[in-house]
């Protein structure tokens, strides 16, 4: 009966918990679990009184004087009968092989967990507080303190006995505990004390804030967060102490240590115990409400708080209401909190129920976002932490996501996070596509299903490609021009895609599919019939990549008609596989393509359809005259007489003028500009472009009457033709306008040839003395003489062996060298007049004299040494 009534109560409690937390939307930063197993068969027959944490174990102590030693799941592994009455406080030093327990009795024990090594003694008053050295193993630590009316500070002498020292009394019961290090903290009704157990001196005294508050039920907390750090928690007072080394300057008869208070604030409910988390405080508070029916006080659950101490005040960030089994009935003196450094759990104790909390790990992180259906969120954290997450998959998680998304009716989303989380992973593509297919969004997934690496069955492709089909045309296309043709059963779609011609034949998507089809098919004949039906623009490209030249050989006016720029550029690029001959004779029932066509070829060459260059005559005067004259310049195999008959019966009168002038009559020619064009301007730059002087006569006698036409020659003939010839045979009194400033203008080109004429002459002084100086200085330059130089008569060596005796050497610019005497002398030689003469000549001793013979060869000359 108790267990079902116990079973009721914390389904019931769980709840309580559960729905808090679902109306909370921030995650939590602890989470909980019971200590079950032994832990649940001790409280079910008695209560716990206490608890301390090892690395290792935990050790518990009840009300009935029992103390267990547990493993961190709750099982029991050892049990100490110690006192008929409460366990007040459990104390292990670090290595965990030492514990001392301290009862309601008086009684004290101090024992090796695993050595026979003991203590005990009993005392006349209740002992409320133990705490062993931390480093009890040592035998130089053999210490510990115990709290009751007095502080009593235990030591083993060299004799192996315990010898008891008093650190202070007088102000009530000792009722709170810590030590670190070589320092004690204490509390009494008083306040907290500091001792220094190195110095044997107490450092400081903090008193207490609210004396109001009853000690015995409201016990200060207190908590080393390291070495020099203590955290002191009374009331609703919560102090953060600095232990500092004082000067020496300073101390005089003062410690040598102080406290400093960092940080002070208030909370909102009492404090049962505190643990550091990081550079955070996790706190236990004791909690009253007032009931808003009968407006009195009751005990609410406990509440753990995650608090970020600033100077004066604290953050709040975050806080968890627990439900521990009677917490009704606890008081604040009820609770405690212990906690292990090493792995950060939090162990909260009340009489009936020991919750142990704990950092949520990323495991923990995914359930919260998957409870609050916060699927992305929880994707990607598992993808960050997958080397750390153990009881998650990244593809249960995306899977699961998928699910979520489907059921709100975001299908595209669904698809699209498919090819993440799906990856290569062939079954649970088919898997999901068959559940799309289900929920009739099958469009929705295709943009996504993979095409290589894996791919699918082709059943899977062509069920997609059917659903297109029936509703969407485009659609279809689209998915036929992306998907590689090896995908799905070719002939399967084609036969499909038939079918539907058949209700619309004439549907332009259909075809161009179906010619898409029919080239992943190679059935490339049957494909260009139906891009020419269609003028579609990949005609061009099908035919060359496939090589379909044969195929097109009476389609050429089909392509023409399509795109006569791109089919004359093709025709012509592949002449090798349809000729010249071919194209023109396709083309002779549409001279205008045929002259698209011959047009371009006579661009690219002027000779290789030089056979059709008559007939182009008449195909430029027809359809494309601007290109007619540029044309007549560039052949040279076009009949001049047939031309000029087809420009004179047209009234070409351009490009006649040009004919009569590359056939030499130029008069013709030039009276047609006159009679014809009326153009004074392009007659005189005809006469130019001549150059003959028969042609200026004709000009000038046929403009002499004409006064504009005798104004244009007096601008322009200035350098061609005398003007005054002009002048002289302008009729007295004829009116020509504006005369006088084309005589300005003859007059100024008269000046500015004289210039150029001045110009240039000066330049061309000053040129001939720079080249003058120029070959002065290098005539007059040194020339090198070694021993390698030889004479040209002798060919001996030009300089003698023995440099003491006489010599004469004649150098020219030639670099040709002779010894004086080696020349026949002046009375032999004959030397052409205005020959030149050498200038110099080196002889013994290096002087340099008038050489009195010329040189042998004329023109040769000597350079100075």
């Amino acid at each position: 009966m108790a267990e079902a009534e116990e079973q009721e109560t914390e389904s019931l409690e769980e709840s309580t918990d559960e729905s808090e937390e679902e109306e909370s939307e921030e995650e939590p930063k602890l989470k909980y679990e019971r200590l079950s197993n032994g832990v649940t068969e001790i409280l079910q027959k008695d209560a716990a009184s206490c608890m301390t944490v090892h690395d290792k174990f935990l050790a518990l102590g009840t009300h009935y004087g029992k103390v267990y030693l547990l493993d961190v799941q709750g099982n029991i592994t050892q049990k100490f009968d110690v006192s008929p009455v409460k366990i007040n406080q459990i104390s292990l030093d670090e290595s965990g092989e030492h514990m001392g327990v301290c009862s309601e009795d008086g009684k004290v024990q101090v024992f090796g967990l695993y050595s026979g090594e003991e203590f005990h003694e009993t005392f006349d008053c209740p002992i409320k507080i133990i705490a062993v050295h931390p480093h009890f193993v040592r035998s130089s630590c053999k210490q510990f303190v115990t709290g009751g009316k007095k502080l009593l500070l235990f030591e083993r002498s060299w004799m192996s006995r315990w010898k008891s020292s008093v650190l202070h009394e007088g102000e009530g019961n000792i009722r709170s505990v810590k030590w670190r290090g070589h320092l004690i903290a204490w509390a009494n009704n008083m306040g907290v004390k500091i001792f220094d157990i190195t110095s044997k001196q107490r450092i400081t005294n903090v008193p207490r804030d609210d004396i109001s508050l009853r000690p015995d039920m409201y016990p200060c907390s207190l908590c080393w967060k390291d070495s020099v750090t203590l955290i002191i928690g009374w009331g609703t007072s919560v102090k953060i102490c600095s232990v500092k080394e004082r000067h020496a300057s300073e101390m005089r008869d003062l410690p040598s240590r102080y406290v400093e208070i960092v940080s002070q604030f208030e909370t909102e409910f009492y404090i049962s115990g505190l643990a550091p988390l990081c550079d955070q405080l996790v706190v236990l508070s004791y909690v009253k409400e007032v009931s808003e029916k009968t407006e009195r006080e009751y005990c609410a659950r406990p509440r753990l708080d995650i608090i970020q101490p600033l100077s004066e005040t604290c953050e709040e960030i975050s806080s968890d209401a627990l439900t521990v089994r009677g917490f009704q009935e606890n008081e604040c003196r009820d609770y405690h909190l212990e906690y292990s450094e090493g792995e950060s759990l939090f162990y909260i104790v009340s009489p009936r129920d020991v919750v142990v909390a704990k950092e949520r790990d990323q495991d923990d992180h995914i359930d919260w976002l998957l409870e609050k259906k916060k699927y992305e969120e929880a994707l990607m954290a598992a993808e960050i932490s997958q080397k750390n997450i153990k009881r998650h998959k990244i593809l249960d998680i995306g899977l699961a996501y998928i699910n979520h998304l489907v059921e709100k009716g975001e299908y595209d989303i669904a698809a699209r996070k498919c090819q993440k989380i799906l990856g290569k992973n062939a079954v649970l593509w088919e898997y999901e596509v068959y559940k799309f297919k289900e929920i009739g969004q099958l469009k929705a997934i295709s943009p996504y299903l993979p095409r290589g690496d894996p791919v699918l069955k082709p059943l899977i492709y062509e069920m997609i490609l059917h659903e297109f089909l029936e509703s969407d045309y485009e659609g279809f296309a689209s998915l036929i021009r992306e998907w590689p043709g090896d995908l799905y059963n070719n002939s399967v779609i084609v036969q499909a895609v038939r079918d539907h011609l058949k209700k619309d034949s004439q549907n332009r998507t259909l075809l161009k599919t179906l010619a898409e089809l029919y080239t992943y098919d190679k059935n490339y004949v049957n494909a260009l019939e139906i891009y020419l039906t269609l003028r579609h623009k990949d005609v061009f490209q099908l035919i060359h990549k496939h090589n379909l030249f044969s195929s097109i050989k009476d389609k050429i006016v089909l392509l023409m008609d399509f795109d006569s720029e791109k089919a004359v550029d093709m025709l012509l690029d592949n002449e090798d596989k349809i000729s010249i001959k071919k194209v023109v004779e396709e083309l002779e029932d549409r001279p205008e393509l045929q002259h698209v066509y011959l047009h371009k070829l006579f661009k690219r060459d002027h000779h290789k359809g030089q056979r059709y260059h008559e007939k182009q005559i008449s195909l430029y005067a027809e359809y494309d005259r601007s290109n007619l004259l540029p044309f007549l310049r560039d052949s040279t195999h076009c009949p001049l007489e047939k031309a000029l008959e087809i420009c004179q019966q047209r009234n070409f009168v351009e490009e006649t003028v040009y004919l009569l002038s590359r056939m030499g009559n130029s008069r013709s020619a030039l009276k047609m500009i006159m009679e014809e064009l009326h153009d004074v301007d392009k007659a005189i730059e005809f006469a130019k472009e001549q150059d003959d002087g028969e042609l200026w006569e004709d000009l000038i006698l046929y403009s002499i009457d004409k006064p504009p036409f005798i104004t244009g020659l007096l601008n322009n003939i200035g350098t061609h033709v005398d003007p005054i010839l002009l002048i002289h045979r302008i009729k007295e009194g004829m009116e020509i306008p504006n005369l006088r400033d084309s005589l300005v203008k003859i007059l100024q080109d008269y000046n500015l040839q004289i210039l150029l004429r001045e110009g240039c002459k000066k330049i061309l002084v000053a040129d001939s003395l720079s080249l003058l100086k120029k070959m002065h200085r290098t005539q007059m330059k040194g020339v090198l003489v070694d021993e390698e130089n030889i004479c040209e008569l002798c060919l001996s060596p030009i300089l003698p062996s023995d440099a003491a005796k006489p010599f004469s050497v004649l150098v020219f610019h030639c670099r040709h060298m002779f010894h004086k005497e080696c020349l026949p002398g002046p009375s032999t030689v004959s030397w052409p007049p205005g020959s030149p003469t050498p200038q110099s000549s080196l002889q013994s001793g290096g002087r340099t004299q008038k050489c009195p013979h010329r040189p042998v060869a004329s023109q040769d000359s000597l350079s100075s040494t």
